[in-house]
């Protein structure tokens, strides 16, 4: 399967940009997640949002993409301000407080697709791909949908890129400035739940947490600055989607096509893996590099000072 063939055709077109957007999205805004050092808050909005997504098919009756699709961000931000609310007035630690949250969200929406699905609406059909995603049903509204959401979720993070990076790094800064510290760190997490509801259609709710994390975490290991890792991050998670569409995509028909949300996770990983080992800076081997060059230097030295 050639380029041209995912370009000429609408469905193939449709799942490439759809991935593509979704992995430029996630893995811009997952950035701020992973400096934050709050990975499990991807995972507790989009747990979350399966509950959301069953309440909007129950209030609807139908499949809607778009109401469904608001409906699991609603549950997921609510999730996520809970989980915030439990870290800033109980003692728990952060990990027992967003592993409680998603763990109880995304039981109690296993219990009502549970009980839809014995509901005898025929309309359910398919409900249960949220939960792995079904990017072949992918269709050019879904995208441009996408695309509207992803707009405002980047240009919000653009226009209040100062004030996110003083929150993020430095807060004690920003409360004396005056910035509403609590008002922007939810703010953060509002637009990781946008890249949540682009994500929930193409990957689901299970996979989504690797292309918020994966892509920011391989960025880290090549900048510095927010900025380059931003841009990097976002380039790397695009990258990945596309990947992930193409090859799932290019399996012989007769062999049937891989999922593309799993290619795509498992192309997101294999790229921060990659940076992991490779990086110049921070990666593996450069380390050893290092570690082999200090002790050369160090036995050199004492190889002159004993002849000394």
């Amino acid at each position: 399967m050639t380029p041209l063939d995912f370009l000429g055709d609408y469905t193939l077109r449709s799942i490439l940009l759809g991935s593509a957007l979704l992995g430029l999205v996630a893995g811009t805004l997952g950035t701020f997640s992973v400096l934050r050092r709050q990975s499990l808050i991807g995972d507790t909005v989009a747990h979350a949002a399966l509950p959301g997504i069953c309440a909007a098919f129950l209030l609807t009756g139908t499949r809607d993409t778009l109401g469904l699709l608001l409906g699991g961000g609603v549950s997921g931000l609510a999730a996520s301000l809970l989980a915030l609310a439990i870290l800033r007035y109980s003692r728990l630690k952060e990990d027992a407080a967003l592993g409680v949250t998603f763990s109880a969200f995304f039981g109690v929406g296993i219990a009502m697709l549970t009980a839809i699905g014995k509901g005898g609406n025929a309309a359910q059909a398919g409900l249960d791909k949220f939960l792995f995603g079904q990017a072949a049903a992918l269709t050019q509204g879904d995208v441009i949908r996408f695309a509207l959401l992803g707009a405002l979720a980047l240009g919000t993070a653009a226009l209040l890129h100062k004030e996110l990076k003083v929150t993020l790094f430095d807060p004690d800064f920003a409360r004396v400035q005056g910035w509403p510290v609590p008002a922007l760190t939810a703010l953060s997490t509002a637009l990781t739940v946008l890249a949540v509801m682009i994500g929930l259609q193409t990957v689901g709710v299970v996979l989504m947490a690797a292309m918020l994390i994966a892509p920011a975490v391989a960025a880290r290991q090549w900048t510095r600055s927010l900025s380059g890792m931003l841009g990097l991050a976002g380039a790397l998670g695009a990258l990945s989607g596309a990947l992930g569409a193409g090859l799932g995509l290019s399996v012989s028909p007769g062999a049937g096509s891989l999922p593309t949300g799993a290619v795509t996770v498992l192309a997101a990983t294999a790229l921060a893996v990659l940076s992991l080992l490779v990086a110049p800076r921070r990666g593996v081997l450069a380390g050893v590099v290092r570690q082999r060059r200090v002790r050369a230097r160090l036995l050199r030295g004492s190889n002159s000072g004993g002849r000394a």
